[in-house]
């Protein structure tokens, strides 16, 4: 399935739109990662051990949002939108975009 930031697809013309698709993933921060995050922010850094669980919540997210997409029939997802939210001790990813059809145009 082709998930895309852009309203279009180059090469391709939407022959249908689906509706609005999402996909949501809630992670914990627990005490470890929170410890050696406090490290990295006393030494300065990057926390790999946030970022490591910021890209697995970011595929989730895409992959939940792809597989209600193909659920609706769609086999394209344009207009895709990543957001994150901070909820207390848990962050939220959340992926949303328009579920679409498209097909290759015809070469000339």
């Amino acid at each position: 399935m082709l998930l895309t930031t852009t309203p279009t697809i180059q090469g391709r013309r939407i022959t249908a739109y689906c509706g609005l698709v999402f996909g949501e993933v809630i992670i914990g921060t627990d005490f470890a990662r929170d410890f050696a995050a406090g490290f990295t922010n006393l030494f300065g850094g990057r926390s790999s051990a946030y970022e490591e669980a910021l890209t697995e919540a970011r595929q989730q997210a895409m992959d939940e949002m792809e597989k209600r997409a193909r659920a609706m029939g769609a086999n394209a997802v344009v207009g895709v939108d990543l957001d994150y939210e901070s909820l207390g001790q848990m962050m939220m990813v959340s992926a949303s975009g328009t579920a679409v059809t498209a097909e290759l145009l015809e070469k000339e």
